[in-house]
């Protein structure tokens, strides 16, 4: 599976696989972080690379760098197996967020630290009676003061046991249409109030959490872009989550090692090979689409989200499949099968996002909803 880059992009991709190379050299153990795990170390040395927050404008702290040069350095990242979890929110979402609809105090307040790989970020979305439906969460805040008091509770929230930060969206306004009356905060993780309980799957990882929030005090300031009107702000955030190279490429590299363990005499094997990396192709093609700006229409997200993350189930039946029972005591393979049926769910089910590429990018009828 390779591909030609212009020149200065193959230099850049040799210098950074050669570099997670040497970075991930002496880091054995990370803390439970999707497939890719946490370690602060890395997410240090990461920054000092100059790699988190690397298309950020200069004017913020940023180095300007084109969009296209950041999918070169995550797609090596995530093939060389970087522990780097610790910058996925802050450099694939919630700076760009910020950048967009953060004020400059709180620009300047969380861009630097986002930017030195010196704060850990979750986002409080998902709520046990909302699903995949952001305008159907609960989770509400009410103004006292110069102050906001939240309760509610929020669910697979990943990374919220080590997080300093929460960027949660919440219910400001109980009598406004389900997709208005929504606001974005910062919350301290540190607040009293907060209480996180792990949620451990079937291969022991600890990487989702219940958050619970009860009369958490939330300062006035902590309000990020219009009172009562984030539901666009949010769609913006999965936009960022949706369409990155992240999720084509996170289990790529456990399908190369153990693609050369397949008996690719079987012509199943062979049939589902070719159909693995004619995936991947196609995927690369969709991402890079989103990452030039040259996406056919609006909402291109939902496609390559789709498209990609039923890859990611393909390529975890087949390392299943071709890697046997006994791998499975090898943590990255049995975390790999067991996260599968989580991949189409986490950052939009693929049903809501078939209805979005149905209903607002063909135009079909919308799908029949009950009346409240």
């Amino acid at each position: 599976m390779d591909y030609i880059w212009p020149p200065e992009l193959a230099e850049l991709a040799v210098e950074a696989g050669q570099w997670v190379a040497e970075a991930t050299s002496d880091l054995f153990n990370t803390d439970d972080g999707w497939l890719v795990g946490y370690s602060d170390e890395f997410t240090l040395r990461l920054a000092d690379k100059g790699w988190i927050g690397m298309t950020w404008p200069v004017e913020k702290g940023g180095d300007g760098r084109p969009e296209v040069e950041r999918f070169v350095v995550t797609e090596q990242l995530l093939l060389g197996r970087a522990p780097m979890a610790g910058s996925f929110f802050p450099d694939r979402q919630i700076g760009p967020v910020l950048l967009t609809y953060g004020n400059e105090e709180q620009q300047e307040r969380f861009l630097p630290e986002m930017r030195q790989g010196r704060s850990r970020w979750c986002i409080g979305m998902s709520e046990p009676d909302a699903g995949s439906d952001v305008a159907a969460i609960s989770t509400k805040a009410v103004k006292d003061g110069d102050r906001w008091i939240v309760n509610g509770q929020k669910i697979w929230t990943s990374g919220a046991l080590t997080a300093d930060w929460c960027y949660l969206i919440c219910r400001t306004d109980l009598d406004a249409a389900p997709h208005k009356g929504m606001s974005e905060f910062v919350v301290d993780m540190r607040s009293a109030g907060i209480e996180i309980k792990p949620i451990k799957d079937a291969s022991g990882d600890a990487h989702f959490n219940e958050v619970f929030f009860n009369d958490v005090m939330v300062p006035e300031g902590n309000l990020v872009g219009e009172l009562n009107n984030s539901f666009g702000q949010t769609m913006r955030q999965l936009e960022h989550e949706r369409g990155g190279i992240d999720r084509l490429a996170s289990n790529q590299r456990l399908y190369l090692d153990v693609k050369e363990k397949a008996d690719a005499a079987d012509p199943l094997i062979r049939q589902q090979m070719a159909r693995i990396e004619t995936g991947y192709r196609i995927g690369r093609d969709m991402v890079l689409r989103n990452v030039l700006r040259q996406t056919p229409f609006p909402q291109y997200s939902a496609v390559t989200k789709t498209w990609c993350t039923e890859l990611e189930q393909e390529v975890a039946n087949f390392v299943g499949l071709v890697a046997g029972a006994e791998t499975m005591l090898v943590n990255r393979v049995s975390r790999n099968v067991v996260y599968a049926p989580a991949y189409t769910i986490m950052g939009g089910t693929t049903q809501i996002l078939r209805n979005i590429i149905g209903e607002r990018i063909l135009g079909l009828p919308r799908e029949p909803r009950p009346k409240l």
